[in-house]
């Protein structure tokens, strides 16, 4: 028999003590992606800052691991003012900024979060092309930088925008300036519909053989990405990029990176595999949909972030129960090890449900994560990627089935409808489940929890028989931060 305890809170993301120094390098380098696919770059401009170059000798290092001891010593660093000020809880309602997408693209050519930025930033102004191109104009005139040519206003339509943190030009790299962002944020100059910020830590400009400028790029954005997301309060998404193949395994640098930036500094993330490089030179229908499935999950995560938050009882409003799950609730519980094992069944599953629970006890990829395995499955994929991944392929499967999925308002401009909701679920041992109940267990089942807030699901399912300082914690984190509803179980 299942009780269930209806409240709803979500989540706040406490970033690490990881300190590193401001960059004093400034400039702006603005992406836009035209009509027909066409990306267009517009020129570098320092709008009368101070412009420093990357020395080449500026950061002595270890050979062996530059870039792990760079951000070791980082984190040993004196703590900042910004890390000690209390801060209030963010609530992203109502939010007005540009979205921040982090991470490291496959590769340059690849450049995955230049292109999903491109289309989130369509997305969230309904695509209109106009509006875009107005944007970009005020955007290239607030940096100084020239109007577009005339070819390009006449002949090309912008279709979105990107502000990459890192740029190159006949002199070297250079960063965004975290003061310059806030500066134009709180001119509205930038806002949630003027473009979105990109930190790709294996942009261009990172192919170098210079270790130490290397190191200098990583520890500059680092601070950038510490800088957004706690001084200025930006929502920032961890575009999770690990390809298939033993090629594509993951560096002990960037698995630094990860655990010291691209987590702490992010609210929520996003996985994807091969298909930012499958889109590359390969037009087939198969590539074409598993990128615009990657867009549509995005998407739907930036309207999950900027949903109003629920409450008890709370009705009528898009993040409310009632209109979410409906008033009687029926869904399907997953008992495949992998969700691919589900794709022969599921247009039948999906049909007259509310919603699917996703049983992440019963995953393959789980039970190696329970056990501390650091990789799993063919192309040495890391468990905690692999648990976040099987979730998107989960809705990109029951997408084109989906009969009573809730209307999910996106950014005021257009209704995401077939976003089935997904409840997820870590069922421990005591609870009728599989996920061990020891001590260790129920730590790392908070630690799946905290992973389903960051990936905007819709309903966490929490138990509610385990340490009430964890619960505490993680009501709290989901309370401050998130939209995820919260459903308190207690199976006897």
């Amino acid at each position: 028999m299942r009780f269930l305890l209806a409240f709803f809170l979500g989540a706040s993301m406490k970033s690490t003590a990881f300190v590193v120094p401001k960059s004093s390098i400034h400039g702006v380098a603005t992406s836009y992606k035209t009509a027909n696919n066409v990306e267009a770059s517009v020129p570098h401009q320092n709008n009368g800052r101070r412009r420093i170059p990357f020395p080449s000798t500026s950061t002595q290092c270890d050979n062996d691991s530059p870039i792990v001891s760079s951000l070791a010593a980082s984190s040993s660093s004196t703590t900042s003012a910004s890390e000690t000020k209390a801060k209030a809880p963010y609530r992203y309602d109502n939010y007005d900024k540009p979205i921040v997408l982090i991470g490291s693209s496959s590769s340059p050519e690849a450049n995955e979060i230049e292109r999903l930025a491109l289309s989130l930033s369509g997305a969230l102004v309904g695509n209109n092309s106009k509006r875009l191109g107005s944007t970009l104009d005020n955007l290239q005139r607030s940096q100084g930088a020239g109007l577009l040519n005339e070819d390009d206003d006449n002949d090309k339509s912008v279709a979105g925008i990107a502000l990459s943190a890192v740029g190159m030009d006949d002199e070297g790299p250079f960063m965004l300036d975290a003061g310059l962002i806030g500066e134009l944020i709180r001119k509205k100059t930038l806002s949630l519909t003027s473009g979105v910020i990109t930190l790709d830590f294996n942009h261009a400009a990172f192919q170098t053989d210079d270790e130490g400028m290397k190191v200098d790029l990583t520890r500059a954005m680092s601070s950038l990405a510490k800088q957004l997301y706690e001084d200025e309060g930006l929502l920032a998404v961890y575009v999770n990029v690990q390809p298939d193949g033993d090629d594509n395994a993951v560096s002990e640098e960037a698995k630094m990176v990860e655990k010291e930036v691209m987590i702490p500094f992010s609210d929520y993330e996003i996985c994807i595999k091969n298909e930012g490089m499958g889109d590359m030179g390969d037009d087939t229908a198969a590539a074409a949909s598993s990128w615009a499935d990657v867009e549509w999950e995005l998407n739907r995560i930036a309207a999950r972030a900027l949903l109003p938050p629920s409450a008890v009882g709370a009705t009528g409003n898009a993040n409310s129960a009632d209109l979410m799950m409906g008033l009687n609730t029926f869904f399907v519980s997953l008992t495949f090890p992998k969700v691919e094992d589900a794709t022969p069944y599921i247009e039948q599953m999906c049909q007259d449900v509310d919603s699917m629970e996703y049983r992440v006890d019963l995953l393959d990829a789980a039970k190696e994560y329970s056990k501390g395995e650091s990789s799993s499955g063919e192309g040495g994929d890391d468990p905690r990627f692999d648990i976040l991944y099987q979730q998107q392929r989960l809705r990109a499967l029951c997408r084109p089935h989906s009969q009573r999925a809730p209307g999910l308002p996106f950014a005021g401009t257009t209704i995401i409808d077939d976003a089935l909701p997904i409840v997820y679920t870590v069922r421990t041992a005591n609870q009728a489940g599989t996920w061990p109940d020891d001590e260790e267990g129920i730590k790392k089942m908070f630690d799946l929890l905290e992973l389903g807030l960051r990936s905007a699901t819709e309903v966490l399912d929490v138990e509610s028989a385990w340490d009430p300082q964890l619960t505490d914690k993680l009501l709290h984190q989901s309370q401050s931060r998130y939209t995820s509803v919260i459903l308190g179980s207690h199976h006897v």
